[in-house]
């Protein structure tokens, strides 16, 4: 889906690679609603449409879901899923059950609002960026040309370096964000010149520290003819402690990397750059046998700064020969290199820290397709009855659950129940409830016996205390009576029109499930006549929460289904509306599960 040229330029003695990437951009155009005729451009992996502001397309719509909708690019293509909304997404006129391909031209509909998908090059010069290329580069083009030069290859690299904690006598420092005095290239500046422009272009090029670090080390190399060995050291992101990334010796021959921990320490807790002139003459290592077994001569050490100036690590190169100490213009290019080495550091880190979100993300998502697949697709098709639900977790994934189970004689068990805790641990429990509760109800005569049996497979599981609650209500349209058993969840509403609306069967309600192994439940049993409802819920709907931390509680609950409703869909689609208006801006605390049922005829 995208188009490259690629083109060259010298400018300033520095080479710049670019790539002017024709891409081809995704939108929506909006065809009907309130702002017709505008188009919406889709950036990045995952767009979604919905009434809540954190929505990146928001739709002011009360028929609208807070997210209805979600648009996701993968490997160049686009797809449109329903996010179990309460009116449904369609495409090319017809609702979508699972996630679909969008092709150019297709027609999308989110309630009144309707678009079109499009897709067409952009040629527009400003989106240019960097080239980020990995393939080797033809010799004189600004890389390491390890030996084409003449000279001998770089030196291999040496794994195993060494750590000693004795001091170093510090003969110069220089602040290592003092960076913008610039280069002094006064000795051999083409090599100095070329070395510099070879690690600008590594660090540039490559995003994985293995790679960039050993040519970091070996531009340096060539930079400084007297280092006999250096090292990039970096604390690791989990303990804290130093770990040595990549070293390097001049002579193949030795086995170890000379490092002194003062001076690495010195280096990173005051972010100097630090220059030793001759290590063995200073006279506080005249007693240090650990530091005269090092040999080391001459070093110079430089911290690598994070943008907000904490250090990440050091950059440190020695030398074995008192004839050929390191200076002060040698230290100040260790500075400028070593600031952006730290830059390369800290994007490299940033990086892996995108791609292990990204790598959650999708099996996040994954695991939230695979939760769903547990959940009904649709309401069962009863004669004489009609049945709505919604279900809308916290998270990805949500402990949430509800089911219907079509018996063997003709009955219908409805089950809705909740699993203490949010995200992935209760997901899978609820994923293990889901199949147990299916067989005890098809293989029991009562609810009350499939809640007993299932709560003494839950008490015996080993799985620890986990607050489940779960109720089962068993149809039966021959004599359209339904009988209920409570496992501890919040009781259902039960709407007359004669008697009015009221909460059933506290006094029959038990103990959650796992509390009492041998725990017995009782039934209620009731007659729906035409026109009378039943409404199951979990506790995210009672204890929603506005800004002000003030919960909708069961007396909101019940103003909503004393309202006249059509249709049973229209009492949870008010049900929903209702909380949504409650919350307002404040973000969804708790999963939300709700059932009904009502006699038609």
């Amino acid at each position: 889906m995208r188009q490259q040229i690629y083109c060259r330029a010298l400018l300033n003695d520095r080479i710049l690679i670019a790539d002017l990437e024709l891409v081809i951009v995704a939108f929506l155009k909006v065809t009907k609603g309130t702002f017709a005729g505008q188009m919406v451009v889709l950036q990045g992996d995952r767009t979604i449409l919905g009434r809540h502001p954190t929505s990146q397309i928001v739709l002011e719509d009360g028929a609208v879901s807070r997210h209805h909708a979600e648009i996701v690019q993968e490997n160049g293509c686009f797809f449109i899923e329903d996010l179990r909304s309460r009116n449904g997404t369609e495409v090319n006129n017809t609702k979508i059950l699972g996630r679909t391909e969008l092709r150019d031209g297709d027609g999308i509909r989110v309630c009144d609002h309707t678009f079109e998908f499009c897709l067409k090059p952009d040629t527009d010069s400003t989106r240019k960026k960097l080239f980020i290329r990995t393939e080797p580069v033809a010799p004189g083009s600004g890389t390491v040309d390890d030996g084409d030069d003449g000279k001998p290859p770089s030196p291999p690299l040496k794994p195993t370096p060494t750590l000693n904690s004795e001091g170093s006598s510090v003969l110069s420092s220089l602040e290592a964000s003092s960076t913008g005095r610039g280069l002094r290239l006064n000795v051999r500046s083409e090599v100095k010149l070329r070395a510099v422009l070879d690690i600008s272009s590594a660090l540039g090029r490559v995003l994985n520290l293995n790679d960039v670090l050993p040519i970091i080390l070996k531009s340096l190399f060539k930079i400084f003819n007297q280092a006999d060995a250096g090292f990039v050291l970096l604390l690791d992101p989990d303990t804290n402690k130093p770990v040595v990334r990549a070293s390097l010796c001049q002579h193949p021959n030795d086995d170890e990397v000379p490092i002194s921990m003062t001076v690495v320490r010195q280096a990173m807790e005051q972010t100097q750059a630090i220059l030793s002139a001759d290590v063995l003459g200073d006279r506080r290592f005249r007693s240090s046998e650990s530091l005269t077994d090092l040999k080391l001569r001459s070093l110079m050490c430089a911290p690598l700064l994070s943008t907000e100036g904490r250090a990440l690590g050091v950059i440190q190169l020695s030398t074995l020969e008192v004839s050929q100490p390191f200076t002060s213009d040698d230290l100040d290019l260790l500075v400028s290199v070593s600031a952006q080495a730290a830059l390369a550091v800290e994007n490299a880190t940033l990086h892996d820290a995108v791609l292990n979100q990204r790598d959650l993300e999708r099996d996040m998502e994954f695991a939230a397709q695979v939760q769903q697949g547990f959940l009904p697709s649709q309401p069962p098709e009863v004669e004489g009855f009609e049945f709505a639900d919604y279900y809308m977790a916290t998270f990805h994934v949500g402990g949430d659950y509800f089911d219907y189970v079509r018996l063997p004689d003709g009955r219908l068990a409805v089950a809705i129940g909740d699993v203490a805790g949010k995200g992935v641990s209760a997901a899978l429990l609820m994923a293990r409830l889901h199949t147990s509760a299916r067989y005890h109800l098809l293989s029991s005569n009562s609810p009350a016996m499939a809640m007993s049996s299932l709560n003494a497979e839950v008490a015996g599981s080993g799985l620890g205390f986990r607050l489940i609650t779960l109720i089962f209500a068993v149809l039966d349209p021959k004599t359209n009576r339904v009988c209920i058993a409570n496992a501890g969840h919040l009781p259902p509403v039960y709407h007359t029109a004669s008697s009015g609306n009221r909460f059933i069967g506290m006094t029959e309600s038990g103990l959650p499930l796992g509390v009492l192994p041998e725990q017995d439940f009782h039934e209620l049993t009731i007659e729906l006549k035409p026109g009378e409802s039943l409404l199951f819920y979990t506790d995210g709907i009672t204890e929603a929460m506005d800004s002000k931390e003030e919960m909708f509680g069961k007396h909101r609950l019940m103003d909503v289904v004393e309202l006249p409703h059509a249709t049973v869909k229209s009492l949870v689609n008010s049900l929903m509306k209702s909380v949504d208006q409650f919350c307002g801006p404040a973000p969804q605390r708790d999963d939300i599960c709700v059932t009904a049922l009502r006699r038609v005829s």
